[in-house]
Formats: structure tokens, C-alpha cells, sequence
């Protein structure tokens, strides 16, 4: 007994909660979809109650598949910046903000001119931006104060679970980190962030590092769920895109993430704090050390988006129309900031371009561009991180719906002028979190040490199209050029909205 861990990964849009062994195979999966909601432009909630039956289905389906006795510990990855404010007693006073949310565009300006723009990006690690919760809480502190007065506390939705499992107000720093509350260097809340926030300090949740226990599941709780046992650990895991890295098997230098799903996501270790507008600064998920991200929101959700909007048949059929396209495009460039931009230029008025149309370009054209102004995006994102941590890392392995396009991968491949390996882990974030429950109960004697005997090694890669790499390299130098041409347009026309 006592042999599997439940990693549980709490999206946008599901829970999953899964068991796992010591050498981090999979036994058995439960998915629980919830709604999301946009009652206004720009405004996404949830009903965080939604997540909680979520969570308590899921771990029911596992409990009952592989048995409740031999659950030893339990570990959760979610959904980052999201968060919800609640009573003593745990119950939601709003509906959660999502970290998709983009209300709070004003408080980004007004605290970014308070407080010094690099100010801000050096304490939290994080240069403003939407996504924060810091700018979302100040909305609240203007639109909504009763409620944030009368919250107990603000929750992210690793410390709304953990109050709901164990009865403690606790969370991870590397859960709490992207809320843009913390002091990254010190992993401790920062009084200036919270006040500017409109925040009290004894509103905020007690930190613990990930991979420490942050209680045990209550009995009432463990009825629940279908008889595991009161008392079974609860230990504090990461924000998923982290807890996504760890579960990829990386986990310190030499190596870095390729997430290639709704967004396009790349991490890399740093042993020390650095901060940039290049990247966001994150608690690494083992507790050692930092790991550097760059997001690009566009990414698998934009092909799907040129797929339904020029009427094709599906995302195969237009890509294999667009294998026989030359690379280039036929002279077509797309830029992807479809939802604004976030690393390097943290614009939030930029939006995508297609530039280069002629009569002569088709759907797969378009498709094929669209790939190359992803790939071309990601290169100089990489290239602006790797600049400030010592150079290119040895390895990059990639992961998420997009790995599943082989065009995509190989001009991603031949654009970035590296070989990219494809991770065999279906649900990194999941094994992630399920590698530091591994490590906090004693299986292993450090996360990354989990890490190292949970993962599988890749088996497939894919490299470079040597030939390819000259052309690629013009066609991204002036792909490079294209948001400081369009900058003020975009601007000038959100003006013009508003």
C-alpha cells in the first residue's frame, strides 16, 4: 500500500486529478469540466465552488479505480494569477478572476506610474501587465471595495483547495508567485504590492515552499472523496506552467520547455534571481532557484482560429495543403499578437498582422505564415532570455497540442536553429506536482531527484531543416522589424475605440 501519488492539475477549463507510480507511470486518470463565463468584454470569472465539486469528482473516480489505501499523498498544479476572495469559512464573496482577464488595464497604468514601472517588474519578478492579480485586486479595491474589505482572505486556487482539503490557510510560494504579490527573490509577500493592491496583510494566505506539507486532508474531506484517509498529506505544489517544466524533466541547467498549446509557453532554469522585460521571473517549483518565462498568448488557439475563419475543412487538411507551400509563404508574414503581446514588449494594445497579402495567396499560405510568425515570435523571445542566462541550453523539449503538427515542429525546429525533443508526457503539469508529493514523503530525496526517476526520456526529436535555416534567418530579421512599424497604429486605433 502507500505506493501512488495523486497529481492534480486544475486548469482553465477541467480538474484532472491523476494517480501515479514511483517510476512515474500513469494508472489512472478523471477529467471534471467547469464553465467559464465573460459577462463583460474582457471579463472572465469562474465560480470557484465549480472547482471544488471538480476536484472532489475526480478524486472520487480515482479513489475508487486504484483504492484509497494506497493514496500517499496528494499534490496540486493549477491554473496561475486566477484567484477569488473568501469568508472565514471559505466560502467564495465573488466570482474568481481569471488570469484571462483584462479589466484591469487602467490599475496597470496608475500603479506602473506610482510605483516605477521596473519597480514593480523587480520586486515580483513580473513587468505589468494584465495577468498579474496585483492589477485585478486594485480594480476591486476602486470597483468593488465592500468586498475586499470584508474577504478573509485572497486565495489562489492552490490555497482556495488546500483551506477546502486540510482546513488550513496555506499556499505555495510557487503558486502565490504569479498572483504578482510576492517578493521573488525573497518568497515572502512584499507590504508594498500588497498595499498598493488594497490588500491588508493578514488577508493573505501563510507561505510554504513547494514540496513541504501543508496539512492533512480533514475527515469530512476524506469522506468525500471516497474513503481516502484523514490525515494523507496535502503538499504544496506549483502554478502549472512550473509545475508543467518539472514535469517535462526540467528541473535546473542545461535544459529548457517548449509549451505548445492555447499559448505558447518556454521556460529555463536560473540559479540566481534575474529580472527583465525579456521574461517573467518565477519561483522554480523544486524551491531552488528561479525559472525564467516567456508567453506568447497566441499560439495553438490562433491556428485554430485561421482554420475556422477561412472556412477549411480542419487543421490536417490545411496543413497538408500548406506542406507543398515554399517556406516563406510566398512573401506572406504574420505577426500572432492576436491577445496582445506579453515578453519582450508587454503591449497590450498590440494586436496580429498579416502583411504581404496578394491575390495569388490561398488558406495555406495563410496557415503556413501563421506557423513561421509563431516560430519567428519564439526565436527572439528565446534568444532576448538566453541573452541574460549564459547562452543556449544544451536541450529544449517541447510539448502540448502543437507537437502534434509536423510542420509546425519542424520549421519551429529550423527557425530556432536547434533540435527540439518531444516530450513522451502527456500531463506534465499533473506528474509535476505528483513529483514533489513523491519527494515530500520520503520516495525521494529532493524534487529533482522525483524528477529524474519519474520522467521518460524523449523518444522522438526533431531537427533542423539545414537548407531552410538561410532564408529563415533573413525572413526573421524582418519579421523582428514588424511591431515597432505597427506599434503606433495599434495604439492610435485603441484610442480610437475607446
Amino acid at each position: 500500500m502507500d505506493d501512488v501519488v495523486i497529481g492534480i492539475d486544475a486548469s482553465t477549463t477541467a480538474v484532472k486529478a491523476i494517480a501515479f507510480t514511483r517510476d512515474g507511470a500513469e494508472l489512472f486518470q478523471a477529467r471534471e469540466t467547469y464553465p467559464l463565463s465573460n459577462p463583460r468584454p474582457g471579463h472572465f470569472e469562474q465560480d470557484a465552488e465549480h472547482w471544488w465539486t471538480a476536484l472532489v469528482g475526480a478524486l472520487k473516480q480515482v479513489t475508487d479505480r486504484v483504492g484509497a489505501s494506497r493514496v500517499a499523498a496528494i499534490s496540486i498544479a493549477h491554473q496561475r494569477e486566477t484567484f477569488t476572495l473568501i469568508d472565514g469559512v471559505g466560502k467564495p464573496l465573488i466570482p474568481a478572476i481569471l488570469w484571462l482577464d483584462e479589466r484591469a488595464r487602467p490599475q496597470v497604468a496608475r500603479l506602473s506610474a506610482e510605483l516605477g514601472r521596473e519597480a514593480i517588474r523587480d520586486w515580483s519578478g513580473k513587468p505589468p501587465d494584465p495577468t498579474p492579480a496585483l492589477y485585478a485586486v486594485a480594480w476591486l479595491a476602486e470597483h468593488q471595495p465592500q468586498a475586499l474589505a470584508k474577504a478573509a482572505a485572497l486565495v489562489d486556487v492552490h490555497g482556495f483547495f488546500v483551506h477546502r482539503l486540510t482546513g488550513r490557510l496555506v499556499t505555495s510560494t510557487a503558486s502565490a508567485d504569479p498572483l504578482g504579490l510576492l517578493d521573488v527573490a525573497k518568497s515572502t509577500w512584499h507590504p508594498g504590492l500588497v498595499e498598493a493592491a488594497g490588500l491588508r496583510p493578514e488577508q493573505l494566505p501563510e507561505l510554504v515552499g513547494p514540496g513541504e506539507t501543508c496539512g492533512g486532508l480533514t475527515e469530512d474531506v476524506a469522506r468525500l472523496t471516497g474513503g481516502l484517509r484523514a490525515g494523507t498529506p496535502v503538499v504544496a505544489g506549483a502554478g502549472d506552467g512550473q509545475a508543467m517544466g518539472l514535469g517535462m524533466g526540467v528541473y535546473g541547467a542545461g535544459k529548457s520547455y517548449l509549451s505548445l498549446g492555447s499559448g505558447v509557453v518556454t521556460g529555463c532554469y536560473s540559479q540566481e534571481v534575474t529580472t527583465s522585460d525579456a521574461f517573467r521571473t518565477l519561483v522554480s517549483p523544486t524551491g531552488s532557484g528561479f525559472m525564467l518565462e516567456t508567453v506568447l498568448r497566441s499560439g495553438m488557439q490562433l491556428v485554430d482560429w485561421i482554420v475556422r475563419t477561412t472556412g477549411s475543412a480542419s487543421a490536417a487538411a490545411l496543413e497538408k495543403a500548406a506542406v507543398d507551400v515554399a517556406a516563406g509563404s510566398d512573401g506572406l508574414l504574420v505577426m500572432p499578437y492576436w491577445a496582445g503581446v506579453m515578453s519582450p514588449y508587454w503591449d497590450g494594445a498590440a494586436r496580429g498582422a498579416i502583411v504581404g497579402l496578394s491575390l495569388d495567396h490561398r488558406p495555406e499560405h495563410l496557415f503556413r505564415a501563421t506557423l513561421e510568425g509563431i516560430a519567428f515570435e519564439q526565436a527572439i523571445a528565446s534568444a532576448a532570455m538566453e541573452s541574460q542566462t549564459g547562452g543556449k541550453p544544451t536541450a529544449m523539449i517541447a510539448a502540448g497540442g502543437g507537437t502534434n503538427s509536423e510542420l509546425l515542429m519542424r520549421i519551429m525546429a529550423t527557425v530556432l536553429e536547434r533540435p527540439l525533443s518531444v516530450s513522451p508526457v502527456n500531463e506534465a503539469a499533473a506528474l509535476g506536482a505528483a513529483m514533489l508529493a513523491a519527494s515530500a514523503i520520503g520516495w525521494f530525496a529532493s524534487p529533482e531527484a522525483a524528477a529524474e526517476a519519474m520522467t521518460a526520456a524523449p523518444t522522438r526529436h526533431v531537427d533542423p531543416v539545414d537548407e531552410l535555416v538561410p532564408g529563415y534567418r533573413a525572413r526573421k530579421a524582418i519579421y523582428s522589424d514588424l511591431y515597432h512599424a505597427t506599434r503606433d497604429i495599434h495604439a492610435r486605433l485603441a484610442d480610437a475605440s475607446a
